[in-house]
């Protein structure tokens, strides 16, 4: 099959002829349709992950139809169209017992603890516990962003952060993920303010509901969000992940608001200095989110069968295999989602 691959971290990323993948009993193979281009990939790539041996596929957003299935697969069949969250849980710890899949003990996750979707073909592990049927109607493109940048962001949102009707919402970060939350508190009755350095990326932001946009280059943007929402967001989410944008999104908050951290923090770009002085004055609240179980994918393709939700709006553009190194490196730089779907 045809794969991008790097062999060393930050070097070389080339589209190369290399072995299919065969599926492990509990497993399948999925020939890829759409996989996404995600900050993740970036980290992974950087060296900002410890599960990754080289050389090494990335990609972990992906939508396609089965082509292989291991002996012990019962749920599943060649030719289903299915998508799958990043995080492939077990389905045997005590964690998928009490079906908290996304923080699995044992977990995989395509693109860094095994070769990814960059590729033509994946193999995926657990299959009758992490697969999700995808309706017909549901193209791979847009598929593919609900593995883990759409799903990531509304289990931010619903979830973990309980956003409620006319609550003021903060999304530090309007990458693909922050996007997403944008979009998905928008729907639940929430005003956001959306908080980025990139112009195109408030302005896209703003195009899905956003209320007020906060360009935080020259900003003091905890003091610009608290004056916008008449003193502090009830519910802040750092979608970036850095130090600055953690910090930025606690400081954003009113008292016992809720703050979710959603954005990767790789040790390698410095820990935040959470002020905990605030968080206790305030009873704040603080939560991680770290991507969805696929039992729970029913509720969001509901939502986005009854077009209350619209992740195809967050794609912005649709690559080719031999495209995708560039934007990996470039990753960021543009708004919205970039989709590979031509292998």
């Amino acid at each position: 099959m045809r794969a991008l691959l790097y062999e060393q971290f930050s070097g070389p990323l080339e589209v190369r002829e290399v072995p299919d993948p065969t599926p492990a009993p509990a497993g399948v193979v999925v020939r890829v349709g759409a996989t996404g281009v995600c900050r993740s990939d970036w980290h992974g790539w950087q060296g900002h992950d410890p599960d990754i041996a080289l050389p090494h596929v990335p990609g972990h957003e992906l939508a396609g139809t089965v082509a292989a299935v291991g002996a012990d697969v019962r749920r599943w069949r060649v030719g289903d169209r299915v998508t799958v969250p990043f995080v492939c849980a077990c389905g045997r710890c005590a964690q998928c017992a009490a079906g908290e899949h996304q923080v699995c003990a044992a977990q995989s996750q395509p693109g860094f603890t095994h070769w990814g979707s960059f590729a033509e073909l994946v193999a995926l592990d657990a299959a009758d516990v992490n697969l999700v049927a995808l309706p017909d109607e549901l193209t791979f493109a847009t598929a593919a962003s609900l593995g883990c940048r759409y799903a990531t962001a509304f289990r931010a949102v619903v979830q973990q952060g309980r956003v409620r009707p006319g609550e003021w919402v903060a999304v530090h970060g309007c990458g693909g993920v922050g996007l997403s939350a944008v979009q998905v508190a928008v729907a639940g009755g929430a005003r956001v303010v959306a908080v980025d350095i990139n112009a195109g990326a408030l302005s896209l932001a703003q195009e899905l509901g956003a209320e007020q946009a906060v360009d935080a280059s020259p900003a003091d943007v905890p003091r610009a969000v608290r004056e916008l929402t008449g003193g502090g967001a009830h519910l802040s989410l750092d979608a970036l992940g850095s130090p600055g944008t953690c910090v930025g999104s606690v400081l954003s908050l009113r008292p016992r608001g809720r703050h979710v951290q959603v954005g990767l923090l790789p040790p390698e770009q410095g820990r935040p200095l959470v002020p905990m002085d605030r968080v206790v004055a305030l009873e704040l609240e603080l939560y991680g989110s770290h991507g969805m179980a696929a039992h729970a994918y029913p509720e969001l393709l509901a939502l986005v069968a009854q077009g209350r939700l619209r992740p195809d709006l967050l794609l912005t553009r649709e690559l080719s295999l031999d495209e995708a190194a560039d934007a990996l490196r470039d990753v960021g730089r543009s708004p919205g989602i970039a989709v590979v779907t031509r292998f």
